[in-house]
């Protein structure tokens, strides 16, 4: 017999699979195959990558015994494979024998996957920690084939051991037995297809069951269908994912504060990229409370989710919080980006945040946001109720804004569960699998559940802005990697121009007055125009409704407000007139931030003739920006944002542009527009010669310091200010309840006199 080398599977856990070695031979350690199956998804692949070949006839029907004769190894091992499938096992290659005179396989020990033990002492990878051990498969099972090669070149088998000691797999479970899972290439080529459609796996698994007629005959799990699809993204990425990072590392060597991360696995492969400008770090300062997370752009072809971080800012406009590429989309993968995410933003997280509804985002949220209120996007779940249920639509016309009523506009817990079970029962839906899961996640999206909560939004009703808009008209399907950063650098540039825009309007304009309450002058010096705008349609909407007491407990009132001739359908306002808080039912204000026509309803009737300051949140208002106190890392991203030229340019061009059109109105405007000029440009040449700091107009110079105890005074006044309007407030509150007991004390008088008149008569 030739010289022979034993192979020996990493992990046996005992003598069973070794062979006597007459000729002694090294032993060589080949690479476990339940590690290589763990990486690519699928297992029982054959040498080269290609299918596996089995034998013909009636063997796949017969069990092994010794002396049975194959034509070739992958032959013994493809039968041996498909016996493990009709008797319920997965199998795996455990050791081998070598000739030393040509390297050639002479002798192959198949195993039941349950042999051995695992040695938990022995890290599976070697440079970095085991972040989730997985589970022990591995009982010390011994049943195995051992085949060898004869001198025909025909393989014989020499041993098979038939006992198991665990049970086996029923056959409705065979198909999740790893050894038994390949994708074949017919399905490999209608994955790649609908991959290229924009579907994700869980979609393609349902088109598989579907066309394959059961999961049992699919041949694998969605996981290695997830595995092949990220594989695919990986492959086609190799070249142009170079063009992000050198984007992002020309940004931050431009502006230091310019962030970026990028995430790899063990195989140095790139999974995920997340990147925030210094701008999108500002805005998550000044309007960070709520955060909407999208992946559904697809946004190559590569099918690449670009899932962006955005929120509202102080005109109810989109504002980007940074941006992501998502190759990977694992759970871990998101727990990452997350947690990177909010490293970014100086790991303050947000009061809420809106993403799809996906279970994965979700199980990463709890982990990495467990204090925020994560809600899935209602838009989504409407879209995607008109494809799960387009026969439904079709068939009753009415459906569509019944199940609209039912989500939106019901008032309480108790009548939208109500109302969703006569809807599913009138149209037949309780037994409808998609409707019963977002049912079950109906506190996540669901208005009702959701009202306590803020969330930015004007109405209950309306989409939100932020939600899949920030770049709608910029990036879409067609959209490569090539053009994707000089249409996002436009969509910036957009949306920056509209902010501005909005700005010049609300400083330079004047809303038109509806009504002589001091209030709603008050709200429109204080609010941005379209904030303003919303205000004023709840302020007048009090000329409808009417404000009745219900309920005194000694501390606060509680208000009966309805519309006139609607007493069966109020709302109750709870007013407590001594501390001036106030709560309404239909929770507007947790919600959206401005006060309900209802609470203004009840301020009408008790004289209360200002907006209180803590119902007026700054971050709608004109000065959402303004004496905001920034903690160390902000400041230095307000700094290096201000360091950067093009955004000082623009700032500056804006600015001018303004002036130039308030300064050309008349000659004497243009005489003070041309002074004021010609002192900016001795003030900018002074600064210059001074390397940047700024004079001021007694010709000191003003340091940066001098400006921040300038800044600290100013504030304290401020807040010295603040505090004799609150007791001025309180004392106008006291002499108002005064004259209202005086004025009831002089009715029950008048009233007295005129009982007393008509008795005297």
């Amino acid at each position: 017999m030739d010289n022979e080398v034993l192979e020996f599977d990493i992990g046996l856990g005992g003598g069973e699979g070794e062979y006597d070695d007459d000729h002694g031979g090294d032993i060589e350690h080949p690479i476990d195959e339940e590690e290589l199956a763990d990486s690519s998804g699928v297992g029982a692949v054959a040498p080269g990558g290609g299918e596996i070949y089995l034998p013909e006839g009636d063997l796949l029907d017969l069990e092994p015994y010794e002396g049975m004769e194959f034509e070739s190894e992958e032959a013994a091992k493809a039968f041996y494979n498909s016996y493990a499938r009709r008797v319920g096992f997965s199998t795996r290659v455990s050791s081998s024998r070598r000739s030393r005179r040509d390297g050639a396989i002479i002798q192959r020990q198949f195993v039941c996957a349950k042999e051995g033990f695992r040695n938990l002492n022995e890290k599976r990878t070697k440079d970095r920690e085991i972040k989730r051990p997985r589970t022990i498969t591995r009982v010390g099972c011994k049943a195995s084939l051992s085949v060898k090669m004869q001198d025909s070149g025909k393989w014989i088998v020499s041993g098979f051991v038939r006992e198991h000691n665990h049970e086996l797999v029923p056959p409705d479970q065979v198909h999740c037995l790893r050894s038994h899972r390949q994708i074949s290439g017919a399905a490999k080529t209608l994955i790649d297809t609908l991959q290229a459609a924009g579907m994700g796996p869980r979609r393609i698994m349902s088109a598989l069951i579907k066309e394959y007629g059961g999961i049992s005959k699919v041949g694998f799990t969605e996981v290695d269908c997830r595995n092949y699809m990220r594989n695919n993204r990986q492959r086609s990425l190799e070249g142009d994912i170079q063009l992000v990072l050198d984007y992002l590392r020309q940004m931050q060597a431009e502006n230091p504060n310019f962030f970026y991360a990028v995430q790899g696995d063990e195989d140095q492969s790139i999974n995920n990229v997340f990147w925030a400008d210094p701008k999108a770090r500002m805005n998550y300062t000044f309007f960070g409370d709520t955060v909407t997370f999208d992946t559904t752009y697809r946004s190559n072809r590569y099918r690449l989710p670009f899932a962006p971080f955005t929120g509202v800012n102080h005109h109810g406009q989109p504002v980007l919080f940074g941006c992501a590429f998502l190759i990977n989309e694992s759970e871990a993968s998101f727990v990452w980006l997350f947690k990177t995410w909010l490293m970014a933003m100086s790991g303050r997280p947000p009061v809420s945040i809106t993403t799809d509804h996906d279970s994965v985002i979700r199980s990463a949220i709890i982990q990495v946001f467990p204090e925020t209120r994560h809600r899935f996007c209602k838009w989504h779940i409407f879209k995607k109720c008109q494809e799960k249920l387009s026969h439904i639509f079709l068939k009753y016309p009415n459906f569509e804004a019944e199940f609209h009523k039912c989500v939106n506009l019901t008032e309480s817990i108790e009548e939208f569960e109500s109302c969703w079970s006569t809807l599913v029962d009138k149209y037949d839906l309780r037994d409808h699998e998609w409707l019963q899961a977002i049912y079950s996640a109906c506190r996540q999206w669901v208005p009702v559940y959701l009202r306590d909560t803020f969330f930015a939004e004007m109405s209950i009703t309306q989409r939100s802005d932020s939600m899949n808009s920030y770049f709608d008209g910029y990036i879409n399907a067609s959209t490569n990697l090539n053009q994707f950063f000089k249409l996002y650098e436009k969509a910036l540039e957009s949306r920056n121009e509209k902010e501005v825009r909005a700005d010049y309007d609300t400083m330079n304009t004047l809303p038109v007055l509806r009504t002589p309450s001091p209030m709603e002058k008050q709200a429109s010096e204080l609010y941005t125009r379209k904030i303003f705008m919303r205000f004023q349609e709840e302020l007048v909407g009090t000329l409808t409704f009417m404000a009745s007491k219900a309920d005194d407990d000694g501390e606060a009132i509680t208000y009966h407000v309805a519309k006139f001739g609607e007493d069966h359908k109020g709302y109750y306002v709870k007013f407590n007139v001594l501390e001036m808080k106030v709560t309404c039912s239909c929770q507007m204000f947790e919600f959206s931030g401005l006060l309900c026509r209802h609470v203004l309803a009840v301020f009408r009737v008790t004289n209360v003739l200002t907006l209180p300051s803590h119902y007026i949140l700054k971050r709608w208002t004109r000065n959402a920006k303004s004496n905001v106190i920034l903690e160390e890392h902000s400041c230095d991203v307000f700094t290096y944002y201000l360091e950067s030229h093009t955004v000082r340019y623009n700032t500056l061009r804006h600015e001018a542009l303004k002036f130039v059109d308030e300064g050309a109105r008349s000659a004497e405007t243009y005489d003070c527009a041309m002074d004021a000029l010609q002192e900016a440009a001795k003030r900018v040449a002074q600064a210059i010669q001074n390397d940047g700091r700024i004079p001021i107009s007694n010709g000191k110079i003003k340091s940066h310091d001098d400006m921040d105890k300038n800044i600290r005074k100013l504030m304290n006044e401020l807040e010295c200010a603040n505090r004799k309007c609150e007791i001025y407030r309180s004392n106008l509150l006291s002499v108002l309840k005064a004259v209202e007991d005086h004025k009831l004390e002089l009715s029950v008088k008048v009233e007295n006199i005129k009982i007393s008149m008509k008795d005297g008569i």
